[in-house]
């Protein structure tokens, strides 16, 4: 007896994505059955990065189908296809860029750029060709994160190249100026130094671009809102109720320009004390949760206050890179592959796809 093609999709409708929470079939996953006597071959197209997780997919889906009375010789190929996905009205994607996360925080002292670095390196540990662009023109510190030192070049003497590190292009002010040099400038030439940095550096076909916000809710991020194509934001937070304060500001105003919020990040959650193992909660507990409930936004993950991963950015060696298999680095993973499914989840930007239309008068 034969197989069909039904019975192998109804098989598949019982294996689900640990990740997305759905089955494979719902998730639009399977591609090209090929059924040929007793034997099945098929590709599960999954729409983030997934490298540490095709395996475990590929057995599942594997497992299931061999469990089909008269099956023969199953095989599954299982990879992963990011797109660009859509961004707010009237602001054109960038080039180079498909999908760009803005990591903010109402406040500063609260680890966001400690956050966005390890985030874009979980992204790209996972298999996705990842950016960062340093927004904070005042305080840029990816640089010295990064552990990159020298400039950026210019091939064509127009757009500058973006500078390397543990498989990300990075792109920073700080890059263009004297580390002891402060920047006194006026929002407008901030603006433009924001514009400049994201317009005219030339990236080089990125799955995700993350953009280091500064703190706070100014001419940055408005600029970012108005003119920079944002596919979701993630706000950064501790536990501490001024913290949090700051942080709803900041939400609201994604909200406000229709920017949708990813997730929240609680950073500084627990301190683990490195003599005794007793755990505390320093700043507070249940500040995240609170908070998302009340704008039903989800907590993608909880970060320790830990000694470790301060000195590793200051060393230039992010967590992720430095312990990649530690539990702050699958912490990381954790909240990165979250970030990436609820992209994945939005719609597509089709833009690409329709013809320019030109009127002329004949």
């Amino acid at each position: 007896m034969s197989l069909s093609e039904p019975q192998v999709q109804t098989a598949l409708k019982e294996v689900v994505d640990p990740n997305t929470g759905k089955d494979l079939v719902a998730g639009r996953c399977v591609k090209n059955i090929r059924i040929s006597g007793a034997d099945v071959s098929l590709d599960i197209e999954l729409g983030y990065p997934a490298r540490s997780q095709i395996d475990a997919i590929r057995k599942l889906a594997i497992d299931k189908l061999k469990a089909l009375p008269g099956i023969g010789n199953v095989s599954a190929n299982v990879y992963q296809k990011i797109v660009s996905h859509t961004v707010q009205k009237g602001v054109k994607l960038v080039s180079g860029v498909k999908n760009i996360i803005a990591v903010a925080s109402g406040k500063g002292g609260v680890g966001k750029s400690t956050t966005a670095v390890n985030l874009a390196l979980a992204l790209a540990a996972e298999g996705a060709k990842v950016g960062i662009l340093d927004a904070d023109i005042y305080g840029p510190s990816q640089p010295q994160m990064l552990g990159i030192s020298g400039q950026p070049e210019s091939l064509d003497g127009k757009k500058l190249e973006p500078m390397r590190a543990y498989d990300l292009q990075a792109m920073s002010v700080g890059f263009l100026i004297d580390p002891e040099t402060p920047m006194v400038w006026r929002g407008p030439m901030v603006t433009q130094a924001l514009t400049q940095l994201l317009g005219d550096t030339n990236w080089q076909d990125l799955d995700y671009l993350v953009v280091d916000l500064p703190p706070g809710t100014g001419d940055i991020q408005l600029t970012l809102a108005q003119q920079v194509p944002v596919t979701g934001a993630v706000i950064v937070t501790t536990p501490q109720d001024i913290a949090l304060l700051d942080a709803r500001k900041g939400l609201k105003m994604f909200d406000k320009v229709g920017i949708p919020i990813l997730g929240i990040v609680e950073n500084m959650s627990i301190h683990i004390c490195s003599k005794c193992g007793h755990e505390e909660h320093i700043f507070g507990s249940g500040g995240a949760e609170k908070m998302g409930k009340d704008y039903e936004i989800e907590v993608l993950g909880h970060l320790p206050l830990d000694i470790n991963i301060r000195m590793q950015v200051d060393g230039g060696k992010p967590t992720v890179v430095a312990d990649p298999n530690g539990r702050v680095a699958e912490i990381y993973k954790d909240i990165a592959r979250r970030v990436a499914i609820k992209i994945a989840d939005k719609a597509k930007d089709m833009t690409a796809k329709f013809p320019n239309i030109v009127i002329q008068n004949t």
